[in-house]
């Protein structure tokens, strides 16, 4: 269990402003609704105002313009979402096992494992792969030859970052997840030597994943046909994300589960796609463009474009015409209705 801290000390650490006891002690954090005595929440959406008005938490971190609660501690930061975050880290620090590579672990004699690194048993590091301080490799890892994890890394059970691949520094790599499997690559041959083929096209580039980067359980990333798939640095992928060959994502971006990023395209920095979203191959999504869950990308997206619906057009053209489908039903009645006004009055003129 963490141990207990008092709610000066937690204000203190997010730099808020603090509306209450200073002594009252902390042992843990909730959400409003689950939250008790002893325990901190934070109240950053007005949607939640009814949860925020009965929690029955020690203290809440808070925005500058939130009301005042009475019975509730408050603790005034300007983003009450990332001070929660900070918080939870401060009463859950990770904890890394000891260093060293443990028996039953498979390391090629011409790896290259920092002492400081930790290779647990079941995982494996292929020839000439190097393995930076600090970083984890837990059962099941696998790293294949001449590929390079660096420092402070953790690859948890069953990753696979293949030959030759370039992992950065303080990057996360969740169960499962595949960094370098071949790109889906095929030339029609109409005159294999058995009949027509789908003639597989040699994929001899790699993936590269800078610094601090977090990929999703079941993720896959693959290798370019040549040159570089790119994932920039500090972008975070969600699980069952699929990123093609040659793909290239900028600093920063968010991809959310189920999305899919076909060959060849580009997607800028600070991009968010949603859920489900698909992009086409060979497009941009340009810098802080958004699309919208479910979407389909077919054309480039424009820096700062917020953008739904499949194919995707903008937001506010998504949204009217949303509202229209669940009038739909009415229209077609009325259209039938004068249709048949309509074969009545010209029967009568023709009468």
């Amino acid at each position: 269990m963490p141990a207990s801290r008092s709610l000066g000390e937690l204000a203190a650490h997010v730099g808020g402003e603090l509306l209450g006891d200073p002594a009252v002690l902390i042992h843990g954090l909730n959400g409003l609704e689950e939250a008790g005595p002893g325990e901190v929440s934070f109240y950053g959406n007005p949607r939640y105002r009814r949860q925020f008005e009965s929690t029955r938490a020690s203290a809440v971190l808070v925005g500058s313009d939130a009301p005042t609660r009475e019975g509730v501690s408050l603790v005034r930061v300007s983003n009450p979402h990332l001070a929660y975050a900070r918080l939870l880290r401060l009463f859950h620090p990770v904890a890394r096992p000891a260093a060293g590579v443990r028996a039953g672990a498979h390391v090629h004699p011409e790896a290259s494992v920092h002492p400081e690194a930790t290779v647990m048993p079941g995982a494996v590091v292929e020839s000439g792969a190097r393995i930076g301080a600090r970083s984890v490799l837990y059962s099941g890892a696998y790293v294949g030859a001449h590929a390079q994890v660096g420092e402070d890394c953790v690859l948890y059970p069953n990753v696979t970052v293949r030959e030759q691949c370039v992992v950065g520094s303080r990057v996360i790599l969740h169960a499962s997840c595949v960094v370098g499997a071949d790109g889906f690559g095929f030339a029609f041959n109409p005159e294999g030597d058995a009949g027509p083929e789908h003639f597989k096209i040699p994929q001899v580039g790699i993936v590269r994943i800078e610094d601090d980067v977090e990929v999703g359980a079941c993720t896959c990333i693959d290798r370019a046909t040549v040159g570089e798939t790119v994932i920039g640095r500090g972008t975070k992928l969600d699980n069952l994300v699929q990123i093609a060959h040659n793909v290239r994502v900028g600093p920063l971006s968010l991809i959310c589960a189920q999305a899919g990023v076909s060959g060849s395209a580009e997607v800028g920095t600070g991009v968010v796609l949603a859920g489900q979203v698909g992009v086409v191959g060979h497009i941009r999504v340009g810098d802080l463009a958004k699309v919208g869950a479910q979407s389909g990308v077919a054309h480039d997206v424009e820096d700062g474009q917020v953008v739904s619906g499949s194919p995707a057009v903008p937001h506010r053209e998504w949204l009217r015409a949303s509202a229209a489908v669940g009038q739909l039903a009415d229209v077609l009645k009325e259209v039938r209705a004068l249709r048949r006004r309509v074969e009545m009055l010209e029967k009568e003129k023709g009468g």
